[in-house]
């Protein structure tokens, strides 16, 4: 990180220089500066000084390189290197021989116990600089660990004076001397010189080259691993400094966590060495049964790494006492939460925050734990870095890229909040196949996401300045999915095939287990995300969703005849189910989370109200509703809609099968109608069930969805269900679509 510089307040003039780079314009040399004098050795050194704003030569054609640097000159350079600015009032140093163009940088360095002058009033401004006294300002601009003690180096001409300062540089390895035994002690510097004492000191200025790997919304698919450590490995052999990070969603999905609750996964991401991970909304799915948050506790505290969330409060349940510290820390441990931590990156200093999206105790089970508001937290969390002197700030969510805004997601955040670097976020499986850039503040905000399921391992490359800015970026998605259509040419990772081996043949026995069942078509439960938004269980009738409700429903009937409907939120709809033969495995990656169905007796005015809320989404560029798990597949009943009109007023028509008819819905009459018990006590923020639950008008048969599918499809002559006009959104129909 830059020491010295605090990213509130900016240089116009770098803000410039940032906002060209963040465009990919080409970077800046000194050929193309047209400077004449400047051959090879020194000519990376010179257009990392012009490019970065900290000099642009002494004429249009010349830099300069074998012009002797004066001390007032120097210390502008300095200044700059370390990200002072030139429009901040520093403390007057007292200095009488300073010349104006310069003064802001002497105060600024002798403030900051940089440099210092020859006496009280004597500044030595037009003095030429020494290398002994450049080594000075340059271990104590870059903070090098400096050995008071030390009194000789390897070199001869090294005074005890200057002897800490130029051996902090040898180890820092910006310089080697100017032969095995001399430094040069007393040799004037030149502009050349002093271009290479900063380009190599760049490190500890606070310029930083960073790859952030990050992976989101993995849902315990964890026979992907092996192919995603493969890249991993690869890439910190490539690239020094790195993080890998997770933005949640590690629960819920694949027969791995039904079977193992977590701990398989733990396994693999502590083998995979992760720097940190925030928590997803399917982390407390496990909340209302009888061990509530045990698995998710025994999780935390088992990580190799640090938990983030600054919205999230976990001290009313007593399973995570004393494993969550609110507060952005400098030093962390693993295996405990916090709001926000600093990573050492090979000695820079880069702040990683998490926030949980707020909707998460709607759609989840989250218990006595508390969510609070985002961007509140995000803004304390930011201030926090910024009062530690971290200037390099990575938001680490699980709000969504562009989810509902009655929420939260990352554009919003990147808009509201200043200061924050990178957003690495999940939630809405978003496959965000190059980074997304936003210029809302003076510094950008680069804002990433990895797809779903381990499909993908999202890179992200960045530099930053001196001022904590990013003025350059590149980003992909390594296809790490050996089931793909287009495969991953990654070859899997041993050490973690071994690892992964005694969870996988444990689930080997599940998933091959057959129901005695054949699907003649392929039961529909992709996302938008599966199918380049052709289909989705949260915004259409799917053949899948009608067989599932229609199971509820007969499953319902046997314990209340008089239940006539069944509603089934797409958000519970996981995965499709292939043709041909059925097993146990497919049905649980169709439905992993083992909700028990619930019958709930309700007026049809209250039923309309909650079709109408499943019908609450933003509408999609090109027409129709966006995905929203509240989205309800039905059975017993047809509804027709309009996603024209506004939220609220779009529900058209409701009619409910009666004998072998459908006759209208009636507000006044009472009906018993199954769901989930997860949305019968209100989740995906379901008001009229969550006050029939508390009017206890809310019975819990406990059956298992995934159990009642099962028996219902046996029972089936063929398994063939269809799209049968169910659900109907007229404005999408009137276009023949």
């Amino acid at each position: 990180m830059s020491k010295w510089s605090n990213k509130k307040v900016f240089i116009a003039s770098t803000v410039a220089t940032a906002a060209v780079a963040i465009t990919m314009v080409p970077n800046v040399s000194a050929s193309t500066n047209g400077f004449s004098d400047v051959s090879s050795t020194y000519s990376d050194a010179v257009d990392f000084l012009v490019k970065n704003g900290i000099t642009y030569g002494t004429t249009a054609t010349s830099f300069g390189t074998t012009d002797y640097m004066k001390r007032a000159d120097a210390a502008v350079l300095i200044a700059r290197s370390v990200g002072l600015k030139d429009d901040v009032t520093y403390k007057d140093a007292g200095f009488k021989d300073v010349p104006e163009r310069a003064q802001w940088a002497v105060n600024a360095l002798v403030e900051k116990k940089i440099l210092s002058g020859f006496n009280a009033t004597e500044f030595g401004a037009d003095e030429k600089l020494t290398r002994n006294q450049i080594a000075k300002i340059i271990a104590n601009a870059g903070q090098l660990e400096i050995d008071e003690k030390s009194k000789t180096t390897q070199f001869k001409d090294v005074n005890a004076n200057f002897a800490p300062f130029v051996e902090a540089l040898v180890n820092a390895k910006v310089t080697k001397g100017k032969t095995k035994d001399t430094f040069g002690s007393y040799d004037y510097v030149t502009r050349g010189e002093m271009a290479l004492f900063i380009n190599r000191a760049q490190t500890q200025f606070g310029f930083m080259e960073l790859l952030v790997m990050h992976l989101n919304d993995t849902h315990a698919y964890l026979d992907k691993f092996p192919y995603i450590a493969t890249a991993v490995k690869q890439l910190r052999s490539e690239n020094e400094n790195n993080l890998l990070l997770h933005a949640g969603d590690v629960f819920s999905g694949d027969l791995y966590f039904n079977e193992f609750k977590g701990q398989a996964g733990l396994a693999l991401m502590n083998e995979l060495k992760f720097d940190a991970v925030t928590f997803g909304n399917h982390e407390f799915d496990l909340g209302s049964t009888a061990d509530g948050h045990k698995a998710l506790a025994d999780f935390v505290k088992g990580a190799k790494f640090p938990l983030l969330t600054a919205n999230v409060d976990f001290s009313s349940d007593p399973l995570f006492d004393g494993i969550q510290t609110k507060e952005v820390t400098a030093s962390y441990k693993n295996g405990h939460i916090y709001n926000g931590t600093v990573l050492n990156v090979n000695g820079q200093k880069v702040g990683v925050f998490g926030l949980t999206t707020e909707e998460t105790p709607t759609i989840s089970s989250t218990g006595a734990i508390k969510f609070t508001n985002y961007i509140e937290q995000a803004k304390k969390s930011v201030k926090a870095f910024e009062d530690m002197g971290v200037d390099k700030i990575i938001a680490l969510t699980h709000i969504g890229y562009d989810d509902s805004l009655k929420f939260d997601n990352d554009l919003e955040l990147a808009k509201q909040v200043e200061g924050i670097d990178i957003i690495v976020g999940g939630h809405t499986h978003s496959n965000l196949k190059e980074p997304i850039i936003k210029l809302n503040h003076e510094a950008p905000t680069v804002i990433v996401q990895a797809n779903e399921y381990g499909k993908a391992l999202g890179t992200l490359d960045v530099t930053f300045n001196q001022y904590g800015y990013i003025t350059s970026y590149k980003g992909e998605l390594i296809n790490t999915d050996h089931t793909a259509s287009k495969p991953t040419e990654l070859k899997a990772d041993k050490e973690m095939v071994d690892l992964l081996a005694p969870y996988a043949a444990k689930i080997l026995k599940v998933k091959t287990q057959s129901i005695g069942k054949e699907a003649l078509n392929a039961l529909d439960g992709r996302r938008q995300s599966d199918n380049d938004g052709i289909s989705s269980v949260r915004y259409n009738e799917t053949n899948l969703g009608n067989l599932m409700t229609d199971a509820m429903l007969a499953k319902a009937k046997q314990v209340q005849p008089k239940t006539s409907i069944a509603l089934q939120n797409g958000g519970g709809i996981r995965a499709s189910i292939p043709a041909g033969d059925i097993t146990v495995g497919n049905v649980l990656k169709a439905m992993p989370f083992g909700n028990a169905l619930a019958i709930v007796e309700i007026s049809g005015a209250d039923l309309k109200a909650t079709l109408e809320h499943g019908l609450s989404a933003d509408v999609r560029e090109g027409g129709g509703l966006k995905e929203n798990g509240a989205f309800l597949h039905v059975a017993g009943m047809k509804y027709t809609y309009d996603s024209t009109k506004e939220k609220g007023k779009r529900l058209q028509s409701v009619k409910v099968k009666k004998d072998d008819k459908y006759v209208d819905l009636v507000d006044t009459d009472m009906y018993f109608v199954t769901t989930a018990n997860f949305t019968a006590k209100g989740g995906d923020g379901f008001e009229k069930f969550a006050e029939a639950y508390a009017d206890g008008r809310v019975s819990e048969p406990g059956f298992v969805d995934y159990e009642n599918f099962i028996e219902y499809v046996k029972t089936l002559e063929t398994v063939e269900p269809q799209v049968e006009g169910r659900i109907v959104d007229v404005a999408l129909s009137k276009d023949g679509k």
